[in-house]
């Protein structure tokens, strides 16, 4: 046999050993994998081992372990922005999730021993084998998880309690367990509605507040985004926003418009990778270089600054507020020039940033999803033409409002009556405790009752105070005494009157921050008592559209300004004074028969201050309305016996 035999010879037998080995990596496939017909899970635990440091307890003793999810699209629809849910259920600690994000944003190590929701990233879409071939490197994602667990002695193997697809549209079965491994193959759902679109991107979905990132600009290095935020729910509002999130592969930010990074921080340019790709540049005017910047709005008088202002809907302190209140102060936007580094140096390689978080100062707490590939943004001509120029690329971040937890929130209310001498006041931590107080104090104590001049009074001076009440009461007295409740705004809601045709309450709002809060908001939702609200007085009340229990409170013009704690008239005597504003409100009972005011009808089942939902009371004052009814027997006897008693003088 000649050379070319030899060749052809060669040849064949490689193609022959390839298309073997391509074999045997689709035989490879498990079978519960080569049936599934849409989308399918698993997971797997690798090992673990015992981490320092070594306890007799085995409920509290940490392992390292390593684990590995695997989603695969076996469907015939591509999978786009794949989330999951893993149910962990023996506190663990995530400390590494390789080809994935948490979708709620949190940072890395993350207590999830309650379960947690993992997006992908950089990889968020699954296409299908039929698209790609059978690319198992397009429909396939694995996920390398370690992190750390307590309390599973071996050989016992810490699983978690499930596994399941997270995307609308899809049906997940109970996972197959065994000892080591879980796997479910989730199909669509017939019933599911798909919402049909033009375009090859997701939807843009609704939320409390949404937050646009768009490319405008993109170069081989570097490019221009523009993110704008719009806040879309009616109570919700933002003071002094910062808005964080977190760059994947390097970036960091050149310079801004419309806002700036509280840091100027470059050394993790200098430092990194930045510096040894861009070594002729020079770093000084970069803004930040951080991997979690912490971004702010400008103050208004920043606006027209050709530098750095100049943007739409900038410049406006931070403060967002809800289109109930005024449509035009509801977004916020500004521009960023972000610098890339190896290997993404092309225009089409183009990451948005991952774990957003945005909060304020005395806000509701909001949860960010990961942000989504929408069809691109379109803007409109600055010139005033009626054309439009689409962004290079879009992606939408969509936030919630989630209710504070327990001794989590921001303000608080206390209850009061004309009927009771006594105030209930805020809850005890209602906004949280130190964990080492001083002076000592007791965190899950019932709050002590107070007289009404106490309200007045910090609650570093108040204990005398509370005591005195108590002595004076025949209170007990808790040893050691409740904590305070460490809230920055108090309010107290105080039934003024209560009549035959109707009744009035008061509402006092108390600021002990040493910050102002301009153009603020009150939001009561009553439950019986709203039919029946008439005005207020001191005050702008109106009934919220769309919402059949609230009543929207702001200050009249002139008075929406809630100053700061101030200090007393002699602050080496005289204890801090907060702001106050206050104001009454009316009802009538024509339509709500039967409210009974004095049982706890007349008090809010809901409170929010600035879209915070405020801690309320426990329980409500006792008066009138439960003491047992008046006799009229002993007041036709009272003139009969002063009668006798005087005669029996006279004889």
């Amino acid at each position: 046999m000649g050379f070319r035999g030899l060749l052809i010879s060669f040849l064949l037998v490689s193609a022959a050993a390839f298309v073997n080995s391509q074999d045997i990596d689709i035989e490879a496939l498990s079978p519960a994998e080569s049936n599934c017909n849409g989308i399918y899970l698993s997971y797997a635990f690798g090992y673990r081992q015992k981490e320092f440091p070594h306890v007799k307890n085995a409920t509290a003793q940490a392992y390292a372990f390593q684990a590995t999810a695997t989603i695969l699209n076996a469907g015939t629809e591509e999978l786009k922005s794949w989330k999951i849910f893993i149910g962990f259920q023996h506190e663990e600690i995530l400390v590494s999730t390789g080809q994935a994000v948490l979708a709620d944003g949190s940072e890395l190590p993350a207590h999830v021993g309650n379960g947690t929701y993992l997006s992908g990233f950089p990889q968020s879409d699954l296409k299908t084998a039929i698209d790609t071939a059978g690319d198992m490197t397009q429909i396939q994602v694995q996920i390398d998880i370690k992190g750390t667990q307590f309390g599973v002695r071996p050989p016992s193997t810490p699983m978690p309690s499930t596994i399941r697809l997270a995307n609308d549209g899809y049906k997940c079965p109970a996972p197959t367990r065994h000892k080591t491994e879980m796997h479910v193959c989730c199909i669509r759902d017939p019933k599911f509605k798909v919402k049909r679109t033009t375009t090859k991107f997701l939807p843009r979905q609704d939320g409390d507040l949404t937050i646009n990132y768009d490319v405008v600009q993109a170069y081989g290095a570097n490019y221009l985004a523009q993110v704008s935020i719009s806040n879309n729910h009616p109570l919700g509002r933002l003071d002094n926003w910062n808005l964080t999130w977190e760059w994947m592969r390097g970036e960091f930010i050149y310079n801004m418009k419309g806002a700036y990074t509280f840091s100027k921080d470059i050394s993790d340019c200098i430092y990194g990778s930045a510096a040894n790709y861009y070594q002729a540049m020079d770093f000084t005017p970069v803004m930040n270089c951080q991997k979690r910047p912490i971004i702010t709005d400008l103050p208004l008088e920043r606006y027209n600054d050709t530098t750095i202002g100049r943007i739409p809907n900038c410049c406006r302190d931070g403060i967002l507020l809800p289109s109930t209140m005024d449509p035009s102060k509801s977004q916020a936007a500004f521009q960023l020039q972000v610098y890339k580094i190896p290997p993404d140096l092309n225009r089409t390689a183009l990451y948005p940033p991952q774990n957003w978080k945005i909060n304020g100062v005395l806000n509701p707490d909001y949860q960010c999803a990961p942000p989504i590939r929408v069809s691109p943004t379109e803007f409109a001509d600055p010139s005033g033409l009626l054309s439009t120029t689409p962004a290079v690329a879009s992606w939408q971040i969509v936030c919630n409002i989630t209710r504070p937890k327990e001794k989590n929130s921001r303000c608080c209310v206390s209850f009061s009556a004309y009927y009771n001498d006594s105030v209930i006041p805020c809850n005890t931590c209602a906004c949280g405790c130190p964990a080492d107080p001083n002076p000592v104090c007791s965190p899950n104590a019932s709050p002590m009752l107070l007289p009404y001049e106490a309200l007045l009074v910090p609650f570093d001076n108040r204990t005398v105070k509370a005591k005195a009440w108590a002595k004076i009461k025949h209170y007990h007295i808790p040893n050691p005494i409740p904590c305070g409740d460490n809230c920055g705004v108090s309010i107290n809601w105080h039934i003024y009157s209560d009549y035959r045709n109707g009744w009035t309450a008061r509402i006092t709002l108390f600021n002990w921050e040493t910050i102002h809060f301009a153009d603020w908001f009150v939001a009561v939702e009553m439950k019986k008592a709203y039919p029946g609200f008439e005005k207020m007085y001191s005050f702008n009340g109106t009934r919220m559209e769309g919402r059949n229990d609230t009543i929207f409170i702001q200050g009249l013009p002139g008075l929406n300004y809630l100053i700061g704690e101030t200090n007393g008239t002699n602050p080496a005597t005289d204890p801090p004074v907060p702001g106050k504003q206050q104001s009454v409100i009316s009802f009538n009972k024509k339509l709500t028969p039967g409210i009974n005011v004095v049982a706890g009808d007349g008090f809010p089942w809901r409170l929010y201050f600035n879209g915070e939902e405020c801690s309320l009371p426990t329980e409500f004052p006792i008066g009138a309305g439960y003491r047992s009814p008046v006799s009229i027997l002993p007041l036709m006897l009272l003139p009969i016996i002063i009668f006798v008693l005087l005669m029996d003088q006279l004889c």
